[in-house]
């Protein structure tokens, strides 16, 4: 699912310093359909692609802008560390110690928790491994070989990426290199998104 290893080109994006949260998600849609619920600065869960994509749209609506979910491609670089990470490649997203910048099987308590307690990654990016899945704009499909810019997916096929594990699935899952992917009408209390511009 990992390979080919291949080149990617970007044009300047931003992405969410954290996942959602529950906060911001009520605010917009006036409800939350969280399972782990009680602070509001954890992320949002429970939510499908298409949920998100409806969330994004009301979002666009009251703030004006262009947000979106990062493409598969995008969500990676960032979870990397950018330009910062040129030199050293974490296997997380900050560190090769799951412990310090993930909530994952081993030390979450089968439960979520407030964005922004673990380390950032060289980007000051919190929770790109575990927490909760993160949902990407991609049609899940294999990787090409050859050196692509801004890829976006196949343009065919069902099941939307997911990545960087959740507090529900071991160390190997929380890796930035690990993918995943689901039916875009599919829940799961692992499951919720990162905003992308």
């Amino acid at each position: 699912r990992e390979k080919p290893v291949h080149s990617v080109t970007l044009s300047d994006y931003y992405i969410g310093e954290t996942e959602v949260t529950q906060e911001l998600w009520e605010a917009v849609m006036g409800s939350n359909p969280s399972r782990f619920t009680g602070d509001n600065q954890r992320p949002v869960e429970n939510v499908s692609w298409n949920d998100c994509q409806e969330f994004i749209k009301k979002l666009n609506r009251l703030t004006g802008k262009e947000f979106r979910l990062p493409t598969e491609a995008e969500w990676e670089y960032a979870a990397r560390g950018g330009k910062y990470s040129k030199d050293y490649v974490y296997k997380y997203s900050g560190s090769n110690n799951s412990d310090e910048v993930a909530w994952y099987w081993w030390n979450s308590d089968r439960t979520t928790h407030s964005v922004k307690t673990k380390e950032a990654n060289k980007l000051g990016l919190y929770d790109m491994s575990g927490n909760v899945y993160e949902w990407c704009n991609d049609r899940y499909g294999d990787y090409q070989s050859n050196s692509q810019t801004n890829p976006t997916g196949p343009s065919e096929g069902e099941s939307r990426v997911l990545r960087g594990g959740s507090w529900l699935y071991f160390d190997r899952s929380v890796r930035v290199s690990d993918r995943a992917y689901s039916s875009p009408g599919s829940h799961a209390y692992s499951s919720g998104l990162r905003l992308a511009l």
